[in-house]
């Protein structure tokens, strides 16, 4: 089973980078997160899940150990799925669906696609205990406040929503403002929209 990949990466695109291992390329799912922030060339290493069916033999690659763990769990739940979990690991950064599963916050989990009522509901009565562990001691500053109760509303998400307001895709925004908000923790909206407009500013 493959547990890690570090490598040069081929393509990003899709949803998936080709990286590029001694010679040999391994096409791993990501996070659209991951996806836009990896372009040809650049230098990865991900934390790798491997799932084996009848007909298939899929590698899903995460940037954290947490994303990867938080991934199984939801992968676990009943309903649900590597696609579905990929797609709530793409668009809430961890820290933000942990505390949308921990508050029971239907309305926001079910912005996610392919997500309904009943599916999100499952989640958070499955996982509400269990993603506990990802606001332990030693977890992100930004992970551990929005695991203990950081608001739908707050920093991160106005700033997010600012940006695609100006005209920048959701995915870009999000990678932008992550990046902000991991080098200045107690980052302000407007510190976060700030920083944002500048890393984008220097494309890709």
């Amino acid at each position: 089973m493959i547990a890690h990949l570090a490598g040069e990466v081929l393509s990003a695109r899709d949803g998936r980078l080709v990286v590029d291992v001694g010679g040999v390329g391994y096409e791993v799912l990501c996070p659209t997160p991951t996806v836009m922030a990896h372009g040809p060339g650049a230098k990865v290493r991900l934390h790798v899940r491997t799932v084996v069916r009848e007909d298939t033999f899929q590698l899903f690659g995460f940037e954290t150990l947490d994303e990867k763990d938080l991934f199984v769990l939801i992968n676990g739940v009943s309903g649900l799925g590597t696609k579905l979990a990929l797609a709530l690991l793409s668009e809430l950064p961890l820290g933000e669906l942990v505390a949308a599963v921990r508050q029971e916050n239907l309305a926001r989990l079910t912005r996610v696609s392919g997500i309904g009522k009943k599916t999100a509901e499952r989640l958070c009565l499955e996982l509400k205990d269990k993603v506990l562990r990802f606001a332990a001691p030693g977890a992100p500053p930004a992970t551990r406040a929005a695991a203990a109760g950081a608001s739908e509303a707050g920093p991160f998400e106005d700033a997010v929503s600012a940006l695609v307001n100006l005209g920048y895709s959701r995915a870009r925004a999000e990678v932008a403002v992550h990046a902000a908000a991991a080098e200045t923790p107690q980052a302000t909206l407007e510190d976060l929209v700030r920083k944002g407009l500048g890393a984008l500013a220097k494309g890709p």
